[in-house]
């Protein structure tokens, strides 16, 4: 069937549209903006019901101030900086508008060079960079179980990144819930069992912390998309 047939027997503003969206074509995607969050256990939310991990959290925060957005989990428990290299494209294959980048406390349990975990976020963030994804660079911080050059190498890293790639750059992941804070069993009230992650009430503080930066992410996304 021709096009003017089919059209002769359709509603005129319902045929503008459709010929409006065939023009505009990719330009007429969603107004949604698509963040994606890369990373371990601490954003794949290790232990706890899904909707209490931290991606949960964080589109809840951000929707509920306003934020437009989907936030993708890319948190894979156990992942290294390498890790969440190699899975960088496939995870960006479908498009984003913003990319939080929450990596290298694996790196830090296994005791990894320094000098690696900086090659690799390295990589990430030029080659989200190149794709045009905004985004959120969250450090991890060094123990000083592995002595003071290997700490400042390591913490090194984050700032050093931010700056070279024009990342923003949010507070240390951990940081809301041992930050001021000297009683030790209140920093366990926001742990699990184990130690290393989170509890619940752990993420809705880190997601406090964080959603202002995220926030700021996704406007300079919107800014960049609009210009």
């Amino acid at each position: 069937m021709r096009y003017g047939a089919w059209a002769g027997n359709r509603n005129p503003w319902a045929v503008l549209a459709l010929a409006a969206a065939l023009a505009l074509g990719p330009f007429a995607a969603r107004a949604e903006q698509i963040l994606v969050a890369l990373g371990d256990s601490l954003t794949q939310g290790y232990g706890l019901p899904q909707e209490e991990g931290f991606v949960p959290q964080l589109e809840t925060w951000l929707r509920a101030r306003g934020a437009d957005v989907r936030v993708v989990n890319a948190g894979v428990s156990g992942d290294t900086t390498a890790g969440g290299l190699s899975r960088l494209d496939w995870t960006l294959s479908e498009g984003a508008d913003a990319m939080i980048v929450a990596l290298g406390g694996n790196d830090l349990l296994r005791g990894i060079d320094p000098d690696v975990s900086r090659a690799n976020l390295d990589a990430i963030l030029a080659r989200a960079t190149e794709k045009g994804v905004a985004i959120l660079l969250v450090p991890m911080e060094a123990p000083g179980n592995y002595g003071p050059d290997y700490q400042t190498r390591f913490d090194a890293i984050f700032p050093d990144l931010s700056a070279r790639h024009g990342a923003a750059l949010g507070p240390s992941f951990l940081a809301p819930i041992v930050k001021d804070i000297e009683d030790p069993a209140a920093v366990r009230a926001l742990m699990q069992s184990d130690g290393l992650h989170p509890s619940a009430e752990g993420v809705a503080r880190i997601v406090e912390a964080l959603g202002p930066h995220v926030l700021d992410l996704l406007a300079r996304a919107g800014a960049r998309a609009g210009g």
